[in-house]
């Protein structure tokens, strides 16, 4: 290799996860401008606000396509790292939840992303009533259940928990750790 020979490193992909209204978006925001870096937005968003009916089962999988185009897309321009405002593991457990199963072509999109880091948003901020958060009273149920699918992922899970600006020092030291775990590499 020669000295003006460019190594091309893939930014680190941290994941924000957890049941609704417990400040992935914020957290997201925050971490980009933090970070001076692209965050991916919920795609599902978007979408349901388009939907002028009830979303369908058909409609997750595309919702999960959507999520990992905006992430392609989003990953070109981040510098060292890329945030993303949920995954598939969010579509998973929602299919689940309201249908009973998740479609195998899901589960396999999934499984076959790679994340560097998972950070856990807890329930212990305040509900906030939005058109398309449909369980208030299950946040703990969904905070089991996300507990439970990180920990099946083998990634590093950092749970993230208490005002907003314990938060996001938790957050940033999660991120940096891995950050200079990466520049020891």
């Amino acid at each position: 290799m020669q000295a003006t020979d460019h190594i091309t490193l893939q930014p680190l992909k941290v994941v924000i996860l957890g049941p609704e209204c417990t400040g992935k978006t914020d957290l997201s925001n925050f971490l980009a401008n933090h970070y001076n870096t692209s965050w991916v937005p919920e795609y599902a968003r978007a979408f349901l606000n388009k939907l002028n009916r009830p979303y369908e089962l058909s409609d997750l999988i595309k919702i999960a396509h959507g999520q990992i185009r905006l992430e392609e897309e989003w990953i070109q321009n981040a510098n060292q790292l890329l945030v993303c405002d949920t995954n598939l593991m969010v579509i998973k457990v929602w299919s689940e939840e309201k249908f009973g199963h998740c479609p195998e072509e899901i589960i396999n999109v999934m499984n076959s992303r790679h994340y560097d880091l998972q950070l856990l948003t807890n329930v212990d901020i305040p509900w906030e009533n939005d058109p398309q958060r449909e369980h208030p009273t299950r946040r703990d149920y969904f905070w089991k259940r996300y507990r439970e699918e990180t920990a099946r992922t083998g990634v590093p899970t950092v749970e993230i928990s208490g005002p907003r600006e314990q938060r996001q020092q938790t957050a940033v030291q999660a991120i940096d750790k891995i950050l200079q775990r990466k520049v020891s590499s």
